[in-house]
């Protein structure tokens, strides 16, 4: 993902669906460890609902 998307992407997640800075941060050390889409990594640590994942999805396919 571009680093402007990226950014974009972040944004969403936070200010769209809620997600706090720590949920991110937590998703984004376990993609780390375990290399996968941020999205399903989110929604398998329980951080997100399956609604939510949906909307990622919905998001990023318009965006």
């Amino acid at each position: 993902m571009a680093p402007a998307m990226y950014s974009r992407f972040i944004r969403f997640l936070q200010e769209d669906l809620a997600l706090s800075s720590s949920s991110i941060a937590i998703a984004l050390r376990h993609l780390e460890q375990d290399p996968g889409p941020l999205p399903m990594i989110l929604w398998q640590y329980g951080l997100i609902t399956i609604e939510q994942l949906e909307q990622i999805y919905d998001w990023l396919e318009s965006a």
